[in-house]
């Protein structure tokens, strides 16, 4: 359901809320590339007539499918507040939420100047991950096709320490905005972090897992400082 500047209701085509909509499709087309993903696999195993079985199949999934599975839940629970219900239903499926579709969401509410958990920051955020996961499979395809002949370029010593910087440059870009504008709540699970990674730096590959604990972190600094008096809402300004 959106309101125009005059306040007025818009309901779309078919006469559902916009947010009713958005579930509808959203979990069609989930279940629809849960089955195209799966199908793959299927597909391979018609065509060449060969068909692993369950226990093989079974102790593959044993070893990796917890920790997935884990921080899956981990991610639906951190990011879907973020991305609201279009954002994150594109994202899950699309993928690569920590790497492209987070920071793009929140860089695209950031300009747009709305706030998450609004229908505003909601309909901004599904945007850019729509537009993100269009650039994206461009991107792939070019670079399929280009793969060859870029390969030697792309191997080579010189770009190697760009490309092992670019998510660390993406994210210090976008903390800089928000840690200035927020850096009472951000200094503790920055300090936190950055303190757990220098004395156990094989936890870098632990990231996602990590994630909700620094936002435990910052939930109860917030709540601490608002307690003491350091921290005004919107409301009260």
């Amino acid at each position: 359901m959106v309101a125009n500047n005059k306040g007025k209701v818009i309901k779309g085509k078919n006469g559902r809320k916009y947010e009713d909509d958005v579930h509808v499709f959203g979990r069609v087309w989930m279940v629809c590339a849960f089955f195209m993903m799966i199908s793959i696999p299927f597909m391979i195993s018609i065509y060449y007539d060969a068909w692993p079985g369950f226990a093989p199949v079974f102790k593959g999934l044993l070893g990796v499918a917890p920790i997935f599975w884990t921080v899956a839940v981990i991610e639906i629970i951190t990011y879907t507040p973020m991305l609201g219900s279009g954002g994150s239903y594109l994202g899950f499926v699309t993928g690569n939420l920590t790497n492209l579709k987070v920071p793009c969401a929140l860089y695209a509410m950031e300009n747009a100047q709305v706030k998450q958990g609004t229908l505003e920051g909601e309909v901004i955020s599904t945007i850019a991950i729509a537009t993100s996961s269009i650039v994206t499979t461009l991107i792939i395809a070019i670079g399929v096709l280009m793969l060859t002949p870029l390969t030697p370029i792309l191997n080579s010593e010189m770009l190697k320490p760009a490309f092992d910087n670019i998510l660390p440059a993406l994210f210090g870009g976008l903390a800089v905005v928000y840690v200035s504008k927020n850096w009472k709540i951000a200094i503790s699970p920055l300090i936190f972090m950055i303190v757990l990674f220098l004395l156990v730096p094989s936890l870098a590959s632990s990231v996602s897992v990590l994630v909700p604990v620094g936002s435990l972190i910052a939930i109860g600094m917030a709540r601490v400082l608002y307690k003491k008096g350091l921290l005004t809402t919107e409301k009260s300004k």
